[in-house]
């Protein structure tokens, strides 16, 4: 399996990304989509991976067109196209356990199984998920989890953490869309539900500050600080804990705060991955500024 990372000024959690990787995944090929990185911290990592894999940026001799998430995950799908199994991951994600023959078989299998499957989710499912009206099934023929119709469909069908078969992309006309949105509603016309696997291998680090390049809001910067965000990467899981998740019965659903712990120490639970969750007014004085700066724009 090829692992496509998409990196964007975050060095630190991109050296903890890769990193796992090649503790966890050994024997893949990593190719790293950096979406023209301008912190000095960034390019002296993205120089050291570039020493060990594959970095693709604006001007690479692929040819390929990046710029912003979704353009890019549609070049790293041209770029793998050949490939038999390819698994998006963002640099704000880690593996946490290996990867093992097992799991590649697992996934083999269950896109054998169902021609209609274009995604699979490698990650943990978010506890913040338990409140919410979110219930997941398990199909026992597949060994996969699959969300059940709400009126919320958004990450049903899609996410922009995956794991996909490029050929079967190809096959059904698939290019990725600007937004996370557009992309689920191609997938719900083209694709069955994403599957969730049984035991995960990755997941999102939570309580990340939000990047990309963007002015932060006063009242991000004041979530930010509320909910306490900052480097919180996982300790990999233990031959034990790995046995538990792998044994338990398929009615306990793979919560990440059930399963992972983070160093040195877990933020409060359940984690959040938007730092505006949860926060009340700060949210809605970030929305405010976000109309204002919009409406002195035009």
């Amino acid at each position: 399996m090829i692992f496509c990372v998409f990196s964007f000024n975050r060095g630190q959690f991109l050296q903890n990304c890769i990193q796992s990787l090649e503790s966890g995944a050994a024997h893949s090929r990593i190719i790293v989509f950096d979406d023209d990185s301008d912190d000095p911290e960034t390019i002296d990592i993205l120089q050291d991976i570039k020493a060990r894999h594959t970095l693709v940026q604006p001007g690479h001799s692929s040819q390929h067109h990046l710029g912003g998430l979704y353009g890019n995950m549609q070049s790293a799908l041209e770029y793998c196209r050949d490939e038999e199994l390819v698994c998006y991951l963002q640099d704000d994600t880690q593996l946490v356990r290996p990867l093992t023959d097992d799991d590649i078989s697992i996934i083999n299998e269950a896109f054998n199984r169902l021609p209609r499957l274009g995604f699979l989710h490698q990650c943990f499912i978010k506890g913040i998920n338990r409140t919410r009206d979110a219930q997941y099934n398990y199909d026992q023929d597949s060994k996969l989890y699959f969300r059940a119709p709400t009126k919320r469909s958004a990450g049903r069908f899609f996410s922009a953490l995956l794991i996909m078969k490029p050929d079967r992309l190809a096959q059904s006309g698939w290019r990725f869309k600007s937004s996370e949105p557009k992309n689920n509603q191609q997938a719900e016309n083209l694709f069955q539900p994403m599957g969730y696997l049984f035991s995960p291998f990755a997941m999102w680090l939570p309580e990340v500050p939000a990047y990309r390049g963007k002015t932060k809001t006063l009242g991000l910067k004041l979530a930010e600080r509320k909910r306490g965000c900052g480097y919180f990467p996982f300790r990999e899981m233990t031959a034990r804990e790995i046995k538990t998740m792998n044994d338990r019965p398929s009615s306990e659903i793979p919560f990440a705060e059930d399963f992972l712990n983070c160093i040195p120490k877990s933020p409060k639970k359940p984690w959040a991955y938007n730092p505006l969750t949860g926060t009340g007014w700060m949210k809605i004085l970030n929305q405010l500024e976000i109309k204002a700066r919009q409406i002195f724009r035009r």
